[in-house]
């Protein structure tokens, strides 16, 4: 998936996303709670919006996404702000060495488009290969709980005067995945609609899955907690984060 039309609409659909719970979920899992320095490799990283909190708290961030439209929003906003950061196009699950980060961050459940054991294996891999010894990596993901019971079957829409879309979710080709039809109705400078179609693919796996995929890839699991709070994830939790050291 790489975001054609949805890259200019993408701001509108995640305008209520809670961008400051993820930098304080970071805050809160470095050392010392202190962010000011630090490198940072924020993978899928969309339009930016995330990357340009970190960056207003003077992490030294790298933006990653598979999505060169996603990118060059980013780097429009990046520059109005005074910021410009480094964004590559890349794939996670074809990650080379790029540069030694103390950080690396896969938020906003990016890592549940990858649709296969393999490819997570991979982006694991690929993660590892950014961090020294002792560097963070910190990521969510959708739950089990999320993909079967909260989005598969259902039915979002919203309508307001400049965007509407209808948004429906069906049960995936894999287990625990779900395929996500949008369709998007953006006013154009004539005051005519533009139509947009996406069709978005995600999948989930369990707990103590990606626990062993850490451990194969050269990760220490520290934690794994639930919707932006210290709790661990119950049966109904929406959103698990993980926080992993690199051995």
């Amino acid at each position: 998936m790489r975001y054609a039309g949805f890259a200019s609409l993408y701001d509108y659909l995640m305008s209520e996303a809670p961008y400051d719970q993820w930098v304080e979920y970071v805050r809160k899992n470095v050392p010392n709670q202190q962010l000011d320095g630090l490198t940072l490799l924020d993978v899928g990283c969309g339009t930016g919006e995330l990357m340009l909190e970190l960056l207003k708290q003077n992490v030294e961030v790298t933006g990653l996404d598979l999505s060169a439209d996603m990118l060059t929003v980013a780097r429009t906003k990046a520059g109005e702000q005074g910021f410009n950061p480094l964004l590559i196009e890349a794939d996670m699950t074809e990650l080379a060495p790029l540069a030694v980060y103390d950080l690396v961050t896969v938020f906003c459940d990016s890592l549940n488009y990858l649709a296969t054991e393999d490819e997570v294996k991979l982006a694991f891999e690929g993660f590892a290969k950014q961090l020294s010894p002792g560097g963070l990596l910190l990521f969510d993901v959708h739950s089990q709980h999320k993909i079967n019971h909260e989005f598969i079957g259902h039915t979002f829409a919203d309508a307001d005067e400049d965007v509407s879309y209808i948004w429906t979710s069906f049960a995936g080709e894999y287990p625990d995945s779900v395929e996500h039809e949008l369709t998007f109705f953006s006013i154009k400078d004539s005051g005519e609609y533009e139509r947009f179609d996406e069709v978005h693919a995600q999948r989930t796996f369990s707990i103590n899955q990606y626990k062993q995929w850490l451990l194969e890839a050269g990760f220490r699991v520290e934690s794994v907690t639930a919707d932006f709070s210290p709790n661990p994830p119950s049966e109904k939790s929406e959103r698990i984060f993980f926080k992993a050291i690199k051995l």
